[in-house]
């Protein structure tokens, strides 16, 4: 099983944001960019434009786990942002993973 750490810093968001691509679609974006490792580090970003902190946080969960859960098929090397779009709130489990699937599927990353 493959291990992820989380983005944390301003300056690492910052650096995928301008350097990193982007794709999207109805309820995420994601913005990946090669970080020379051999593991993904992930972090996630739910403005207040969402809803307030029960719905961030509900939403910032449910990215986490969906990744978690299909983490093996995501290849390793990547910082990956994803950024949850107003239309992903109140939507389920199944809706945030194949939003997330079909994104990494745009940026090439799903073997």
């Amino acid at each position: 099983m493959k291990y992820s750490e989380s983005l944390k810093k301003n300056k690492d968001f910052q650096n995928v944001y301008k350097k990193g691509k982007s794709y999207a679609n109805k309820y995420l974006v994601m913005y990946i960019l090669e970080n020379q490792t051999d593991q993904n580090r992930l972090g996630i970003s739910v403005s207040k434009k969402v809803g307030n902190s029960i719905v961030r946080h509900r939403l910032t969960r449910l990215i986490r786990e969906s990744y978690r859960l299909q983490e093996e098929r995501f290849r390793c090397g990547y910082d990956i942002v994803v950024i949850a779009r107003i239309g992903a709130k109140g939507k389920g489990y199944k809706d945030i993973v194949s939003a997330m699937l079909h994104l990494g599927h745009l940026h090439e990353i799903i073997d």
